[in-house]
C-alpha cells in the first residue's frame, strides 16, 4: 500500500524469514556461527533460546538456507505440542518424506534407523529442528528426542537435533539432565542494543530499496524505547509508522509517528 509513496520495492518490515533481511547483530551472528559449527561437525544436539520475538526463527531459516548440500534432510518442526508417540511418527514422516499410518513406536524407530543409516552412507547428515521447543511439556517427548541422538552408522552421528524455544525451555532441560548434557552448543539470543536497533531498521529499509533517510534521528530513539530491541516489535512498529506517514503525507518519520502507533496498539489491547 505504501511502497510507492516511500519509493520502496517491497515492504521492509514483513514478519518473514527471508535471509536477505537477516541482520547480523553480535548475538545473532554468534549464534549462527556456533550452530553452523555444531551441524557441520555432526554434533548430536544444540540449543537456541531467547525471549519471544527476538529472532530465533530467522536464525534457523538463515542457518538452513546457508547450510552445505550434504546437511539434508533439514526438517523444521514448528508445532511440537504432541505426545511422544505422535512426535516420533511425525519426525519419521518428515525425515523420510512420506506419510505412514504406523503408530507403533518401535516400528517408527525402525523406520528412522533404516533411513538414517542409508542417509549417512550416502555422505549426508540429517538435521531436525524443533521450534517452539518450550511447548515440550511431556518428559516422554523430551526423552524421545534424546533417543534420536543415539542413531549412529559406522561410528558417525546420524542426525543433529536443534532445540529452539523461549527461555521457559531452560528449566525443562534442567529437569532432564540426560538430554541437557547431550547439547554440545548452547546459544541465547538477546534483544538488540540501541545502536543495533537503528542499524537493523536501516538494513531492512536498504534491502527494500530505500535510497533516502526515511526515519529522523529521534525516530530511532523512540523505536528502541518502544520495542525494547525485539525485532518482532521493531517490525510491527516500523510497518505501522510507514503506513501512518503515508496516510499523513509525511516526508520523514519522527518519534511522533512511532509514539502514536504505540499508543494506538495499547488502546486496542484487551483490558
Amino acid at each position: 500500500m505504501y511502497e510507492a509513496y516511500w519509493h520502496l520495492s517491497e515492504k521492509p518490515f514483513e514478519q518473514t524469514a527471508d535471509p536477505r533481511y537477516f541482520f547480523p547483530s553480535e548475538s545473532h551472528q554468534a549464534a549462527l556461527l556456533k550452530l553452523r559449527y555444531a551441524l557441520e561437525n555432526r554434533r548430536g544436539g544444540a540449543l537456541l533460546t531467547g525471549p519471544a520475538g527476538v529472532g530465533k526463527t530467522q536464525v534457523v531459516e538463515t542457518l538452513h538456507r546457508t547450510a552445505p548440500d550434504w546437511l539434508q534432510p533439514f526438517i523444521h518442526i514448528v508445532f511440537p505440542h504432541m505426545s511422544a508417540g505422535e512426535l516420533l511418527a511425525y519426525v519419521a514422516d518428515e525425515l523420510i518424506g512420506s506419510r505412514s499410518a504406523e503408530t507403533v513406536a518401535h516400528a517408527n524407530v525402525q523406520r528412522i534407523a533404516q533411513f538414517l543409516a542409508e542417509n549417512t552412507r550416502r555422505g549426508r547428515h540429517a538435521v531436525v529442528v524443533i521450534d517452539e521447543a518450550h511447548l515440550l511439556y511431556s518428559p516422554e517427548s523430551l526423552e524421545t528426542l534424546r533417543l534420536l541422538m543415539n542413531f549412529q552408522t559406522d561410528g558417525r552421528q546420524g542426525l543433529s537435533l536443534l532445540l529452539a524455544g523461549q527461555t521457559a525451555l531452560l528449566p525443562l532441560l534442567r529437569r532432564t539432565p540426560q538430554l541437557d548434557e547431550r547439547l554440545a552448543v548452547k546459544c541465547m539470543l538477546r534483544p538488540l542494543t540501541k545502536e543495533e536497533t537503528k542499524a537493523y531498521a536501516e538494513h531492512r529499509l536498504s534491502v527494500a530499496g530505500a535510497s533516502t533517510h526515511l526515519f529522523a534521528p529521534d525516530a530511532f530513539d523512540a523505536l528502541y524505547e518502544l520495542s525494547h530491541g525485539l525485532p518482532r516489535q521493531i517490525n510491527r512498529l516500523c510497518d505501522l509508522a510507514l503506513l501512518i506517514g503515508f496516510a499523513d503525507q509525511r516526508e520523514q518519520l519522527t518519534a511522533e509517528q512511532f509514539e502514536a502507533v504505540a499508543e494506538e496498539l495499547v488502546a486496542v489491547a484487551p483490558e
